[in-house]
């Protein structure tokens, strides 16, 4: 039993890599796109950040509407979708279509990823859940931080469309997976919308919702700009700067395969000291980060902590509705995705406005607001633990 939980959780994981792979990959070839369909980069961008709206607009809905069927049957549909999807985009040349090609899986996007993260977590003991869900994250980071070096090199190396190529590549073979190795899951328990949708009545959905909202910001509020900053603040040339974003990726699945671990000793206790970790790498990096190789370590030290935080933002929220776990997933996508665009938004704004160095007090500020906003859980909700519910 333990080594087909094995198989499944890796097939989940390169499930995952290969949906956010769709979704950022592009990232990488914007400049190589925009040519190929005749229209401007920050049209092309539309590529990346329409996908990302969608993401945002089904997280809450699509999981919900799918929670009562067989789990193997909506991912096998959910992969054929963004197959077909790649396909097309490989061999358009009109911009509105691959827009299209695009938009419309990632609104499936939230569907597969949230059911991902459920069946890893059933798939195991209560206890053993966060250990195997960090295992489908790694698949969630490999996707970000991989996925785009990966499309620029074979577009530049290959051409534009097996860069296109390798996005249907994976999902074809994570297809194929599925069909042969994941066994049949109806739903055992079949809730009523109404019953998943009553979580949203309880104020730790929503004490949880905001931490999350604000430590996602926290990192990816600063992290939008990483490159930015680091050429501007830290003087690295562009060849630096692409090895520190290799290495905060690296360090990131690293924190990944650390945060199952110490997610299952003691939740309460990482959850409560993660943001005065981050804030304090954050204070560290304000005062080092004219200095290239402490601010390489600070670096390091960050993207492990990135890493065991994308873990710790989906504990928080699923343990607050152990009840509705897709849904409390979905909900987890899009509370990730709002943090990234607010706390981008804001970040840019104060770049802009007073100084790229500043973009750290966006991580700070946020920080502190998401700890007191887990703080009010921990009080309010003492006897909450992850799989039960109250």
């Amino acid at each position: 039993m333990k080594n087909s939980n094995g198989v499944l959780i890796f097939i989940l994981a390169v499930g995952v890599f290969g949906i956010i792979n769709t979704e950022m990959g592009v990232i990488g070839i914007l400049p190589e796109l925009a040519g190929h369909f005749d229209v401007n980069v920050s049209t092309a961008g539309l590529l990346v950040s329409l996908f990302a709206l969608a993401i945002a607009i089904a997280g809450p809905t699509l999981p919900l509407v799918f929670s009562g069927m067989n789990r193997k049957h909506v991912m096998l549909m959910v992969l054929a979708i963004f197959i077909i999807g790649n396909i097309i985009s490989i061999f358009t040349h009109d911009f509105t279509t691959a827009l299209l090609a695009r938009v419309i899986p990632a609104f499936f996007h939230p569907v597969y990823v949230s059911m991902a993260f459920s069946v890893a977590g059933a798939s195991v003991s209560e206890k053993e859940a966060p250990k195997a869900i960090s295992k489908v994250f790694i698949g969630v980071s490999a996707g970000m931080v991989l996925g785009v070096p990966a499309v620029s090199l074979i577009a530049n190396t290959v051409s534009l469309e097996a860069a296109m190529s390798f996005f249907a590549l994976v999902n074809i073979l994570t297809f194929i997976a599925t069909v042969w190795f994941v066994p049949s899951m109806p739903v055992e328990e079949r809730r009523s919308y109404g019953s998943q949708l009553r979580i949203l009545t309880h104020g730790v959905t929503w004490l949880s919702i905001l931490a999350v909202l604000f430590l996602n910001a926290a990192v990816f509020g600063v992290y939008s700009y990483l490159a930015e900053y680091l050429g501007a603040v830290t003087n690295m040339s562009a060849q630096l700067i692409s090895i520190m974003l290799f290495l905060y990726g690296l360090a990131n699945i690293a924190g990944n395969m650390m945060a199952g671990r110490i997610l299952t000793e003691n939740p309460i206790r990482t959850v409560t000291i993660f943001p005065l970790a981050l804030l304090a790498v954050y204070l560290v990096f304000y005062f080092v980060a004219e200095l290239a190789m402490p601010t390489a370590c600070i670096i390091l030290a960050w993207g492990i902590l990135g890493g065991i935080g994308a873990n710790i933002n989906q504990y928080w929220m699923t343990s607050s509705a152990p009840q509705a776990p897709e849904f409390a997933n979905g909900l987890f996508l899009t509370s990730v995705n709002l943090g990234t665009t607010i706390g981008a938004g804001i970040a840019g704004i104060i770049m802009a406005q007073i100084g790229t160095r500043y973009i750290l007090s966006v991580g700070v500020l946020s920080l502190v607001i998401g700890f007191v906003f887990i703080l009010l859980r921990n009080s309010l909700y003492k006897n909450l633990e992850y799989g039960r519910g109250d």
